[in-house]
């Protein structure tokens, strides 16, 4: 032990748990933790706005299955980074929030910039605490990274006082965190597959948390094995390579109808650690949550997910890729439901044909033409909004971890979360699609990617409009638009404004030359692809889906 300030006992917690990159935007709330970073040899990625930053952390979470950290001062930073937080919950992702604090003897007077941080992130994060004493501090940040990996993962948040973190201490370090990990038993896996032996019409659901590579690989396994159909559910579309004959689509929005009749004729769901909700349900409509009228089987590392919403005929809480890789031991060979899988792959293959929309830029056709020439490990960021469907409609992922999207729709997020990815995997190609409205959320983080040397590839799809509000509002309120349309900027002299490189597509046949540039700019990159104002969503034009809402209102 020795004597060290606060500030440098955390950083050495954080070296201690494996963390080799945190992202911050500074505030004179915790610059002993600043310092302290300054020592350590961790990477402190600077970013420009506290919302991007805590994005990135979750991304990186996502990316590596160890919880992402983000710094940010008190009050205003604070609530900005809450955005990510709320990407890490609903998506299950590890990650560790610092939050600068008032010095402790200011509190409960209203001092400059104070929040109740218990209060204000109670209901949004897994665990939030206070660090009162500096010596105390490899307590709270050992429990953090425990509970962050924990269970169900999500986020944690830790409020750091000045005074606190610039006091000093002679304290031990704690050692790395060992997170306990359920494990299924033999009568378990026996179980599951004689009730799948039962089934006529399986149907297996794969997604949520703690998987990995050989995760993904053992449940190609074991549904080649069984002959098993397997959907994933939204933006989990990396569980299973998608040229799997098994592979049969995600149980997202915007999904295939004819999966989603699927999903409702099964008599068996295996569901392995997703959670059954909303999005996959859509809205609860296809599986009625008072009698669902099939045998569900439900596994999820958190007990108390299976039965949240829907009760299961077998619940387990064990860890998801040790389920898969017993059961790809344990199965028997392929079970009487072979024309069942084949049609469900058929419906998939049927659904990516392409569907013309108008315009001479065709997103249908940049997504398929990026499908067939991008790396097989090349990894695919997005936020939230209608041209987010034709990547999930038209890419096939084919290696684990190639999706980095968020489960909790949240807008803003694909473009902090490809800077994520290319400073964890610099040699691989990382490609953020966003949206207009989408991408001038967070596009001021162009200028955290230059400084910091990350090399992604932007498609802006620009329409000119909040596509996704517009499509619900022209359903409902047909031809009443408000609040819906957006100016603006010139994005390919933007992003060369910040430093890196900007190309306008206003055409399909000038895609691939653009992309190339790209490709070979080593440094930040935007295309800008200008879409006819008709392109609404992958299946209907905006006219024709007034047309549809005037229809429903008559």
């Amino acid at each position: 032990m020795a004597i060290r300030h606060g500030g440098a006992i955390l950083a050495d917690q954080l070296k201690i748990q494996g963390v080799t990159r945190v992202f911050s935007v500074p505030g004179e709330s915790f610059l002993a933790a600043l310092d302290g970073l300054y020592e350590s040899g961790i990477q402190n990625v600077v970013c420009r706005q506290e919302g991007g930053a805590s994005m990135m952390a979750e991304a990186h979470g996502k990316l590596t299955g160890r919880p992402g950290v983000a710094f940010v001062t008190r009050g205003p930073g604070a609530t900005n980074a809450s955005s990510g937080l709320h990407v890490a919950m609903q998506d299950s992702t590890p990650m560790v929030l610092f939050v600068g604090q008032i010095a402790r003897d200011h509190r409960d007077r209203e001092a400059f910039q104070e929040v109740d941080y218990r209060q204000f992130f109670g209901g949004l994060v897994k665990w939030v605490a206070e660090v009162d004493q500096t010596e105390r501090l490899p307590e709270y940040i050992s429990r953090a990274f425990q509970i962050a990996q924990s269970g169900r993962p999500g986020p944690v948040v830790l409020a750091l006082p000045e005074d606190m973190l610039s006091a000093v201490a002679d304290v031990a370090d704690r050692p790395e965190v060992q997170v306990a990990r359920a494990m299924p038993s033999a009568g378990d896996v026996a179980r599951v597959i004689d009730m799948l032996g039962q089934a006529k019409r399986p149907l297996v659901i794969a997604g949520g948390p703690g998987w990995s590579a050989q995760a993904a690989a053992d449940l190609e396994r074991f549904a080649g094995r069984m002959d098993l159909p397997v959907a994933v559910p939204f933006r989990r579309q990396d569980y299973l390579n998608n040229d799997s004959p098994n592979y049969v689509g995600d149980l997202g929005v915007g999904m295939n109808p004819a999966l989603a009749k699927r999903l409702q004729a099964a008599d068996l769901l295996l569901v392995i650690g997703a959670r059954v909700g909303d999005i996959l349900t859509n809205g609860y409509a296809l599986l009625d949550p008072a009698d669902h009228g099939k045998t569900l089987i439900h596994s999820h590392p958190c007990p108390d997910a299976p039965g949240h919403v829907y009760a299961p005929d077998l619940a387990l809480a064990c860890d998801s890729a040790a389920l898969v890789a017993a059961l790809a031991d344990a199965g028997p060979q392929a079970g009487d439901w072979a024309d069942w899988r084949a049609q469900a792959r058929a419906e998939y293959e049927a659904w990516q044909e392409p569907k013309q929309t108008p315009g001479p830029v065709k997103m249908e056709q940049v997504v398929l033409w990026l499908a067939d020439h991008l790396p097989q490990d090349a990894i695919l960021t997005n936020g939230a909004g209608n041209y987010a469907a034709f990547v999930h409609r038209y890419h096939r992922f084919r290696n684990y971890k190639t999706q980095v999207a968020p489960t909790s729709g949240s807008m803003g997020y694909g473009f902090p979360a490809s800077i994520a990815a290319k400073l964890e995997y610099p040699d691989r190609t990382v490609i953020c699609f966003a949206g207009d409205g989408c991408f001038q959320m967070t596009c001021n983080e162009m200028s955290t990617a230059i400084q910091h040397g990350a090399a992604v590839i932007v498609i802006v799809v620009n329409n000119g409009k909040y596509g996704t509000i517009r499509m619900h509002q022209e359903k409902t309120y047909p031809g009443r638009v408000s609040g819906t349309m957006i100016a603006n900027p010139d994005f390919a002299a933007l992003a060369r404004a910040y430093g890196g490189t900007g190309q306008t597509v206003t055409r399909t046949e000038d895609f691939a030359a653009a992309f190339e540039v790209a490709q070979n700019a080593g440094v930040l990159s935007v295309i800008e692809l200008q879409l006819d104002d008709e392109v609404l969503s992958t299946g209907m034009t905006l006219s024709e889906t007034r047309a549809l809402g005037e229809q429903h209102r008559k």
